[in-house]
C-alpha cells in the first residue's frame, strides 16, 4: 500500500508539474507576440464547445492506476455560464488477488456520465482574449462493472472504495490558439486532465 500511495503522489506531481509548465509556455508565447488585447463591450461565447481530456486516474481503495477519458458539451446557459453533459471512461486491472491456491485479476470499468456547470471569471478579472479561467461542479452517475476470469469461483463483490454517485469540483484553464481551437487545464477533487477544445 505505501508503494501505491507513493506511487499517486510522484505520478500527481509529475501531472501537474507538465501541466503547470504548459501553461507557463503558453504565458511566455503570449508575452512575446505581445497579443495582449482584451475584449472591450463583447461577450465572449462559450457555448457550442467540444472539450475532450485525458488524464491519469487512481480508483477504489487500492488506488488502481490507468488512463482516463472524459468527453463533453458545453451549452452556455447564462453570460458566463455553462452546463456541459459528459462521460468518461476508464478501465483497469486490479492487483492479484489471492483466493485458494491461486491469484487473480479482476477487471474494473468505470463510466461516470452526468452535467458539469462552469463559471468563467474572464471579464470579472479582465483576462487577455486568449484566456478562459473557471471553476466548475460535476454531478452524475456511475456505471461500475467488476469481472473475474471465468475460472475464479470466489465472491465477486463491489469494487472497494468505488460509488455510484459522482461528485468533482473543478478549476481550469483554456489557452485559445486561435478562434476555433484551444488547450486546457482541468484540475479536480477527482480526476484532472489536459486536453482539446474545439469551438464551433
Amino acid at each position: 500500500m505505501k508503494t501505491i500511495t507513493n506511487g499517486l503522489k510522484t505520478t500527481h506531481r509529475s501531472f501537474f508539474a507538465l501541466a503547470l509548465t504548459g501553461l507557463l509556455f503558453f504565458t511566455t508565447v503570449q508575452n512575446v507576440s505581445a497579443q495582449s488585447s482584451y475584449s472591450t463591450g463583447t461577450h465572449e461565447y462559450y457555448g457550442n464547445t467540444y472539450n475532450l481530456g485525458l488524464g491519469p486516474g487512481y480508483f477504489g481503495a487500492y488506488l488502481m492506476r490507468s488512463p482516463y477519458l472524459t468527453f463533453n458539451y458545453e451549452i452556455e446557459l447564462l453570460p458566463e455560464f455553462t452546463l456541459a453533459p459528459f462521460v468518461g471512461f476508464s478501465t483497469y486491472r486490479s492487483n492479484p488477488q489471492i483466493y485458494g491456491n491461486s491469484s487473480y485479476r479482476y477487471r474494473g470499468t468505470i463510466m461516470p456520465i452526468g452535467a458539469k456547470a462552469s463559471y468563467y471569471f474572464d471579464d470579472l478579472i479582465e483576462l487577455p482574449w486568449r484566456w478562459d479561467l473557471y471553476a466548475a461542479g460535476s454531478l452524475g452517475y456511475t456505471f461500475i462493472r467488476k469481472s473475474w476470469p471465468s475460472e475464479y469461483r470466489g465472491p465477486e463483490g463491489d469494487i472497494p472504495g468505488i460509488r455510484p454517485l459522482f461528485l468533482d469540483v473543478h478549476v481550469g484553464a483554456e489557452y485559445h490558439l486561435n478562434s476555433r481551437t484551444g488547450l486546457f487545464v482541468d484540475l479536480s477533487t477527482g480526476v484532472s486532465v489536459i486536453g482539446v477544445a474545439l469551438h464551433r
